[in-house]
């Protein structure tokens, strides 16, 4: 190792005589060197170099090719991601759409069943209103019927009653006429017979007067029902 150090010594040291010896061109810092001399001591300085120095100058070619491949491979992985993510992301939209979808299609069915009951539910409202409307109009009818009815019968009633009270008048009538032709009581008993009847009479009329305000008091209560 020492031997090698020396020469390479010794070869610089040439170098350099030879160039302070070489002769200056004018008019320039240049200089002439013998070319040949010079590549022979050039070459002669790298076949002494030691090995260490032979293997940095390896080291240094395999630093940039594995630079190189480094950065071969970085670009190749930073593709590789790059499609990946792209694929990450596209399948990630895919998936975003159809559950979207997904979303929509069970909203749209959602709303489709909500308007479905909401219409089955209108129409048996419908159904029951007309029902109960239906009810009510014959309800009606009936208490209207009931009302004539009973007022059909309260007017017969005060008919009949009418009617037998003027029979009995006529019969009161007739029998004043016949004790006046027979002429066989006498005046007093024909005047107690005048107030009797008067009085039967007038109570009568006053029961009849009374069964008439009670049949009114009916019919009024049948119309009130009815307006109700």
């Amino acid at each position: 190792m020492t031997e090698v150090v020396y020469r390479l010594y010794e070869t610089v040291d040439e170098l350099s005589t030879v160039i302070e010896n070489a002769r200056s061109v004018p008019m320039s810092g240049s200089c002439m060197v013998p070319r040949d001399h010079l590549l022979d001591l050039l070459d002669d300085l790298r076949e002494n170099l030691p090995e260490e120095v032979h293997k940095a100058g390896a080291i240094v070619e395999q630093r940039t090719e594995i630079l190189q491949q480094a950065q071969a491979e970085a670009e190749r992985l930073t593709g590789r991601i790059r499609s990946e993510s792209e694929q990450v992301v596209g399948q990630a939209r895919r998936q975003r759409e159809e559950i979207l979808g997904t979303a929509r299609r069970q909203r749209d069915e959602l709303l489709a069943r909500a308007q479905a009951q909401a219409e089955d539910l209108l129409a048996q409202a419908e159904e029951e209103a007309e029902r109960i409307v239906e009810e009510a109009r014959q309800r009606h009818e009936a208490l209207i019927a009931d009302a004539q009815a009973q007022q059909a019968e309260l007017l017969a009633a005060a008919q009949a009653e009418h009617e037998r009270l003027i029979t009995e008048t006529e019969v009161y009538r007739g029998a004043v006429a016949r004790a006046d032709e027979l002429g066989a009581q006498t005046a007093t008993d024909v005047a107690r017979m005048r107030t009797e009847v008067d009085d039967y009479v007038d109570t009568r009329l006053a029961d009849f007067g009374t069964t008439l305000e009670r049949m009114l008091r009916s019919v009024e209560k049948a119309r009130s029902a009815l307006r109700e």
